[in-house]
This record gives C-alpha cells, sequence and structure tokens, in this order.
C-alpha cells in the first residue's frame, strides 16, 4: 500500500537563526546598564523577519551582536552555515551610506568579493549583473559624489547582496531617505527578495514598511529590549507597494500598533 504520509510527524527545519536568552549589558557612568534582556528569537530559512520597536530598546543592539560587530553578555547566537563555506555568513546594510569614496560604484559593490579572493574579472561580472538590476550599470564608473542619496543606498543594498552571504542583516537602510526613494527602494526590495530568498533580518521604524516587507513583526518591548510579541504577516506574495491600500494591511497594522504605541508611550515616560 502506498505510503501518503498521513499520520507522520516529520522533523522541523532546523532554524538558519538561533537566539536563546541574550542578554547585553554595558557599563556607563551610572553603573550596569541592561539594553537587551533575555531575548530569545528563531529565524528560518530564507525568511524576511522584520524587527519594531521604540527608540532605545536595543533593535541595532541585536542586529549588531548578530553581525559579530558586538559581544552579547550571556545567552547565545548561532547561524547556520550553508553547504557552500565560501560564503559569508552574514553582510550587513546600515542606515548611513557606506560607501567608499574614493571606489566607483561598480568598485564598491565588487568590493566583498574582492575580500573574498574573486578575480577581478568575476567580480566585476557579478557587480555589473547586480547594477544592471537596480538600474544603476550607467553610472557603474561614476564616484559616490556623483550619485543621489537613494543610488548610494541601492550600492550598499546590492554590495552586500553581491557577496552571496547566508543572512543579509539591515539596520534602518532606508530610514534616512526621502519618502519617494524610500518607496522605489521598498519595491525594489521587495522584487530583489523574492527572486532571491535570502534570510533576512531587518530593523526599521516605520511599521508600514515592516508589513510591506516581512514574513513576519517581531515586536520589542521599551527599555530594556524584550520579546514582546510576534505577528506573522499572512498577506500573500508578490506584494507591492499597493498592499498597503487594503483592509487585511490596515488590520495588521492595527493590531501591532495598539501593542506598539503602549511601547512608544512607556520608552518616552521614562526618557522624561
Amino acid at each position: 500500500m502506498a505510503d501518503h504520509g498521513v499520520g507522520i510527524s516529520r522533523p522541523k527545519p532546523a532554524p538558519k537563526i538561533e537566539t536563546r536568552n541574550v542578554c547585553k549589558i554595558y557599563d556607563t557612568v551610572s553603573g550596569p546598564t541592561t539594553v537587551v534582556d533575555d531575548f530569545s528569537l528563531d529565524v528560518a530559512d530564507g525568511e524576511f523577519v522584520c524587527i519594531v520597536g521604540p527608540s532605545g530598546c536595543g533593535k541595532s543592539t541585536y542586529l549588531r551582536m548578530l553581525a559579530g560587530l558586538d559581544t552579547h553578555s550571556s545567552g547565545s547566537i548561532y547561524i547556520r552555515p550553508g553547504d557552500d563555506p565560501t560564503k559569508p555568513l552574514n553582510s550587513v546594510v546600515f542606515q548611513e551610506y557606506a560607501v567608499f569614496p574614493w571606489k566607483t560604484v561598480i568598485e564598491n559593490v565588487a568590493f566583498g568579493l574582492q575580500m573574498r579572493g574573486v578575480g577581478k574579472a568575476e567580480r566585476l561580472q557579478v557587480a555589473d549583473h547586480w547594477l544592471e538590476r537596480v538600474g544603476l550599470r550607467k553610472f557603474a564608473h561614476y564616484y559616490p559624489s556623483e550619485i543621489s542619496g537613494g543610488m548610494k543606498q541601492r550600492v550598499s543594498i546590492i554590495r552586500a547582496l553581491a557577496n552571496d552571504p547566508e543572512v543579509l542583516l539591515m539596520d534602518e537602510p532606508l530610514g534616512a531617505l526621502d519618502a519617494q526613494t524610500r518607496i522605489v527602494l521598498q519595491a525594489e526590495l521587495l522584487r530583489i527578495w523574492q527572486e532571491t530568498r535570502k534570510t533576512v533580518v531587518f530593523i526599521t521604524h516605520s511599521l508600514d514598511e515592516a508589513i510591506l516587507l516581512g514574513d513576519r513583526v517581531v515586536l520589542m518591548a521599551a527599555h530594556p529590549g524584550r520579546l514582546l510579541a510576534s505577528f506573522p504577516i499572512d498577506i500573500a506574495r508578490p506584494r507591492t507597494v499597493e498592499t498597503m491600500n487594503t483592509p487585511q494591511f490596515a488590520e495588521l497594522r492595527g493590531a501591532i500598533w495598539s501593542q506598539l504605541s503602549r511601547e512608544v508611550t512607556r520608552a518616552m515616560e521614562m526618557q522624561a
């Protein structure tokens, strides 16, 4: 008799990112200060997770610990490597335009590959491919001072993607852009993620942006940062900016904001 799998319990795939009971304590002039407290989070392979929370709740601190740019005081963080040992575990995109002013656009995009020892011809071919995908090929030999802020951030994003990391870590990458450019880059991010299915952890202050981009929105509590709630975003993909005008989007926004607003208020009261 054929086995159709009825009643068979299949093991759940191991998460790409495992964060267990992480705390981060800084020594300050006022004594030890806990920034992140008992924070646990699993992120599946290929999942796009957006983290929101009030200012000062430790979102960026957590991302820096994920990236290995800061250490955690206790707990554990593990990014499960893939099958290709030559791939970097992660690449980071920050809010600031982190491009090298003395390198051309194409040289900036190829920089991570250069650091990995990829030959010049191959890395420039890869960089050219990504520049074409985001409409910047004709600016390949410009310097950062000769292009706009939105273009610089596109360069930062595709430089991270060109390096083909296991995990893409993004700390408010669109936060410094004007509203129109931000919408354009949100659409580009949606398209690129749909094609690459990278594991993404994305920090943002914009609730609309988090719902539009993410498979899940994680809400952090006000200082110290703790996991307060996790909201699955069951809006069908592919999504566009028009998705934000749907009743389902508005319902999700209201549900998340009802909790987030309390934390924002609490954060403001602590700072008063």
